[in-house]
């Protein structure tokens, strides 16, 4: 028993050492981690140093780092942001998933496939790896972005698909297993595991987790989130379906959630770990031998496979009207095979469409896509050298120490700036458009590119020793996300952000900003005490009318975010019907009415 347990503490400490060489080798030659991982898992695996004789019984924990990594994007997606991407998820998903399997399909017709076995292969690869493409655009920063919620769109979709395609499998394989379960149970078991995941995520997680932070056990609270994310991916395995799907769920329904910040905090580690081990038993799964005896098979395989998927993704992409620029990065991203491949082929060689050696094919073409999909990102510069171009020419933020943080640089940011400028405060700046950071670099100012939105991008532009946070995004979901941010993270700044209108204000003011001012609110109310000096009022009047009408907006926004939204508004009403006594405005000598005088001091 002690020489097993001595042989289990070298091969953790292989893996470990795996990842530790291999991946800051990898990166310094920027090659990427995932490339790293899976070059090491090759190096120590059954056909390297032997350390491992069975990949498989590592890939199945190994998976769990997927599982995490999904909780993680679910809790960064709240509902309300996953229903707007619904015509993406069921329509642009959908549409690339169907395309690019008929198309692979063909291929493998041409590669002297039968049907079956070509539809197969080319449903597996079709089926993109969520974790390689997941963790280079963490990598990238570029989760967040719009192009990057088109990919997770998209990427959700497919692992919907692997459900039905498995049932297919089975329906068209020589071998049936019974189940013993109709399909309707199947399909109802399915539906009622969902349900519950949501039901539980929206109204019993929440009340859970403020009974253990009121314990004050760390340790309780990271078995908890431990908890909730293994228990939705078991439930939904129980239930037929992806266990990655599972914890999105979950992270879906907490991502509205006071904790999730703790969440996220928590289970980051386990994911990374886990995530590398995962790329660490995929390398370890490759089998030289087939490559050994199949090798130009395979090679053209993958070129093939890659080549075709690529063009079919780009014209997806366009007929659905995205740039070039979009297009393009989406192809090369998402052109390799994934993960869920292998069960696919795995459950095709049960059914009895393929054999054991067409599996370690098939497995093969797919870990060598996934292992240049890296070096095909890293190509991006060469294939939309504009965009790249451009990128290259900013400075991203590194040890930034203002005693201001502005979030945004546009109209809003840059007469915001004018005043702290003028007293010579230190004030860091970062933005995300490129062109906007290089023209005002011409007019002296030093802009640095980050997206406010990420916890580490704050952390790099000095956001934990700022007295002040200025949010002057333009894009009120970023705006929310980054006050939130603020506020559980960086306590010591106080926090002013640009609001779009009176909904958002609220919004702000219930996330606990220190201050918000409607974008338009302040240029509007100049502009009306403007048009009144025009219509006769004199200077000091029309400036008493515009006080009014900043005083009565700031008290019933008061009452609104305190919850007295039906003061607020029988507030409003109020004031325009017994409007305070002023000095009637004139027009050209003639007194304004009483109701226009009431309704220009009542409303803005």
């Amino acid at each position: 028993m002690a020489a097993a347990g001595g042989e289990q503490l070298v091969q953790v400490v292989a893996l470990l050492a795996a990842g530790v060489v291999a991946v800051p080798l990898f990166k310094k030659l920027g090659l990427g981690s995932v490339l790293g991982y899976l070059a090491a898992g090759v190096a120590i695996g059954p056909f390297g140093a032997a350390l491992f004789a069975d990949p498989a019984a590592i890939l199945h924990v190994a998976e769990l780092g997927v599982v995490m990594f999904l909780f993680i994007i679910g809790l960064e997606m709240q509902p309300k942001r996953l229903w707007s991407l619904r015509h993406d998820i069921f329509g642009l998903g959908l549409a690339q998933v169907l395309v690019c399997s008929a198309l692979l399909t063909g291929v493998g017709l041409l590669f002297g496939l039968s049907l079956p076995v070509a539809f197969v292969g080319a449903t597996g690869f079709v089926l993109t790896s969520t974790a390689t493409v997941m963790l280079l655009m963490d990598e990238r920063g570029e989760t967040v972005s719009p192009r990057g919620q088109k990919v997770v769109s998209i990427l959700l979709l497919e692992d919907l698909a692997i459900v039905p395609l498995l049932l297919i499998v089975a329906l068209i394989g020589p071998v049936h297993v019974d189940s013993g379960r109709p399909l309707w149970l199947v399909v109802g078991v399915a539906v009622v595991a969902v349900a519950f995941v949501m039901v539980a995520g929206r109204w019993l997680l929440n009340p859970l987790f403020r009974i253990l932070a009121a314990a004050k056990a760390r340790e309780v609270m990271t078995a908890a989130a431990l908890l909730v994310v293994l228990g939705s991916a078991l439930l939904m395995q129980s239930a037929g379906l992806s266990m990655a799907m599972g914890a999105f769920l979950a992270g879906v329904m907490l991502s509205e959630s006071s904790f999730r910040h703790q969440l996220e905090a928590d289970i980051e580690p386990f994911r990374g770990i886990l995530l590398g081990l995962f790329f660490l038993s995929v390398g370890m799964s490759l089998d030289i031998a087939v490559f050994a005896t199949q090798g130009q098979q395979i090679v053209a395989a993958v070129a093939v496979f890659m080549l075709v998927k690529a063009l079919g993704i780009y014209a997806v992409a366009r007929v659905f009207r995205a740039r070039h620029a979009d297009a393009v990065h989406r192809m090369v991203l998402m052109a390799q095979g994934g993960e869920f491949a292998f069960v696919l082929y795995v459950a095709a060689q049960q059914a009895g469409l393929i054999d054991g050696t067409v599996n370690a094919v098939m497995t093969a073409v797919v870990i060598f896509s996934m292992a240049l999909t890296p070096l095909a990102v890293g190509a991006l510069k060469w294939l939309v050298p504009a965009t790249a171009a451009s990128t290259d020419r900013v400075e991203r933020p590194d040890g930034l120490s203002g005693s201001v943080l502005m979030i945004g640089f546009g109209r809003f940011g840059q007469v915001a700036s004018q005043s702290l400028l003028a007293r010579r405060v230190d004030v860091s700046i970062i933005d995300m458009d490129v062109e906007m950071i290089q023209t005002a670099e011409r007019f002296g100012f030093k802009v640095y590119y980050g997206d406010g939105t990420r916890l580490d991008v704050l952390h790099a532009s000095g956001a934990a020793t700022a007295m002040a946070i200025a949010v002057c995004v333009d894009d009120k979901e970023a705006s929310l996300k980054i006050a939130e941010l603020v506020k559980h993270e960086f306590p010591q700044a106080r926090l002013l952000v640009r609001s779009y209108d009176r909904a958002h204000a609220l919004k702000l003011l219930a996330s606990g900003v220190d201050y918000q001012i409607r974008e338009t609110f302040e240029s509007a109310s100049a502009f009306g005490e403007a048009a009144l000096r025009c219509v006769g009022a004199g200077p000091d009047e029309a400036a008493a009318v515009a006080a009014d009408v900043r005083r009565r907006d700031q008290e019933r926004l008061e009452l609104q975010a305190t919850g007295g939204m039906l003061a607020g508004v029988e507030l409003m009403h109020s004031n325009r019907m017994k409007p305070e006594p002023l000095s009637p405005p004139t027009r050209a000598g003639v007194p304004l009415s009483e109701e226009t005088a009431a309704v220009t001091s009542a409303k803005p």
